[in-house]
């Protein structure tokens, strides 16, 4: 990386929001632009997830891009290799490697108020950008509880996300910590050549048959030669997720239904009544994210694995203690234990135009106005960002709908010309969140009875979307320049050819600046009121 290079653009991550934005930004018809990756490849969280039974609990044809249909998925639900293959396969097929800066971890981002535009430290060198886009999503870096004893643990340690491939597993007595979405598809993978596993349970997850199937040769060969088959099947695999939507965000006692077959799936599985006592929650199905395995609960059921209902709570020497005083000698622990959502590292390294970082402006909830800006960090948008995850459909449309929002973002500030960026009001993202918040109340995440990663440490659900896919669409269709303050540098021309001020520092105007080339899309209503005007519109993602 040259030293002091600038940029229009910096992307940072290379996973499916990065990439996503650099594929964006070529149709946009950008190419000043670069992709910040701190590994040495692309792929994100589905390259450095890749420990045994790793796979995707979205269909494959809806868990890809729209812009890049794949006629040759081998599975209905896609294993990480696949997956990962597929990034590498739109990262050549867009061109993308000559914009990727691999290596170069973000240490540092600060806003240049006299030059309006972000500089940027990274692990190679420095450079500068007017717009950051941050992709470094929320599965990116491993959370590990504080556990007494755990630094002298004589055994091997390792998360789920840096899985240690050089460990042989064969005959050794191993404690899984956790039990979600990793965890679940880890146990019936390793269960087989373990010695003997020990389950720590926390609390037990809700977990409906996986309906997996080999994708045949005939159906790929009409996907290729037919591409709107491969439209029509994920049409159709969205569908069926929108119609659910309603029972996890306004009807939580119309999955009473849904808890009877996930039990019955159970009961299939676990004949001893005592284990499926340890196994049965207690809280709302859909309260954490109801996951996917037809090999979990025949694992459990093996002679060689042990549940313990509580959470391991203190590590002497080579015995594992659980919260309830149960023991175990182990050889390895692996930790299943998900990552900083509700608390990103990258939020540490973001200062904006008061001096703070973005983690202390979100010290009470992180919060961002359509999911992408937030107030103080000016040309600053992130992608999956606060209140835009999913408890039943796939993230990429959520993605693609950011990827929109973005466009647009670059556009305005073309239309509105020269040295120039936009800041979200902090009333507008005020107004957004509460909205949201007031939407969360009656879902089953929040009314469902269990504590989940979904909530930060004051209880608030600053990670899932209340509503459709459809409905973000069509909130983040446009930028809205009435929810900005319009930043430019004095002495600036604007479209016009009108001076912006003689001032000396930066001049923020309380309306966007009037231009001829493109009218702009203020349409005067507070934030609330354009997402009501989404949950009254109809239309599909």
């Amino acid at each position: 990386m040259a030293q002091h290079e600038h940029v229009r653009v910096a992307v940072i991550g290379s996973g499916f929001g990065g990439l996503g934005a650099a594929v964006r930004l070529r149709r946009e018809g950008i190419t000043d632009f670069v992709v910040l990756e701190r590994a040495d490849s692309v792929g994100g969280t589905w390259r450095d997830n890749s420990y045994p039974g790793c796979a995707c609990d979205v269909p494959s044809h809806l868990y890809s891009f729209s812009f890049a249909p794949n006629p040759d998925w081998p599975r209905t639900f896609s294993g990480q290799r696949h997956i990962r293959a597929y990034l590498e396969h739109v990262t050549d097929l867009f061109g993308l490697r000559r914009h990727i800066r691999f290596d170069s971890e973000v240490k540092l981002m600060t806003w240049d108020a006299d030059n309006l535009r972000w500089n940027i430290e990274t692990a190679r060198g420095s450079l500068s950008a007017d717009v950051v886009v941050s992709a470094t999503g929320p599965l990116s870096d491993p959370k590990i509880p504080e556990i007494p004893g755990l630094e002298s643990f004589p055994g091997k340690v390792f998360h789920s996300a840096r899985w240690d491939h050089d460990f042989d597993l064969r005959g050794k007595r191993v404690a899984m910590v956790g039990t979600g979405a990793s965890a679940i598809q880890i146990v019936p993978a390793i269960q087989r050549e373990v010695g003997r596993l020990t389950l720590f349970q926390r609390t037990p997850p809700w977990v409906m048959p996986r309906v997996d199937r080999a994708i045949s040769g005939v159906e790929r060969r009409l996907h290729r030669s037919l591409p709107f088959t491969t439209q029509l099947r994920r049409g159709l695999l969205w569908g069926i997720r929108e119609l659910q939507v309603q029972a996890f965000t306004k009807h939580p006692d119309e999955l009473g239904l849904v808890e009877q077959l996930a039990k019955r799936n159970m009961a299939r599985a676990i004949k001893d009544p005592a284990l499926r006592a340890k196994l049965t929650p207690d809280y709302r199905i859909g309260c954490k994210r109801i996951l996917l395995s037809s090999e979990y609960y025949p694992a459990l059921a093996q002679p060689n694995v042990d549940v313990v209902a509580g959470g391991l709570s203190e590590i002497r020497g080579s015995t594992v203690v659980a919260a309830d005083g149960t023991e175990a000698e182990v050889d390895a622990i692996i930790f299943g234990t998900g990552f900083h959502v509700t608390d990103m590292p990258i939020a540490e390294r973001v200062v904006g135009a008061e001096g703070i970082t973005l983690a202390d402006s979100w010290k009470n909830g992180m919060q961002a106005l359509r999911g992408a800006a937030a107030a103080g960090f000016p040309n600053w948008m992130t992608i999956i960002g606060p209140n835009t995850g999913l408890g039943n459909s796939s993230m990429i449309l959520m993605i693609e709908s950011q990827l929109n929002y973005m466009a647009d973002y670059l556009r305005q500030l073309d239309v509105l010309g020269g040295r120039t960026a936009l800041d979200a009001r902090p009333a507008a993202v005020e107004g957004w969140n509460r909205t949201v918040q007031e939407r969360m109340k009656r879902t089953v995440w929040n009314t469902g009875g269990c504590t989940s990663w979904y909530l930060d440490a004051s209880g608030r659900n600053t990670t899932i979307w209340p509503g459709t896919t459809s409905e973000f669409r069509r909130a983040t269709r446009r930028v809205d320049l009435g929810e900005y303050a319009v930043i430019r540098k004095p002495g600036v021309k604007d479209a016009e050819g009108g001076a912006d001020g003689a001032g000396h520092g930066v001049k923020k105007t309380s309306e966007p600046a009037r231009t001829t080339k493109r009218p702009a899309r203020a349409t005067g209503k507070s934030a609330p009121a354009r997402v009501a005007d989404a949950q009254r519109s109809e239309g599909a993602a």
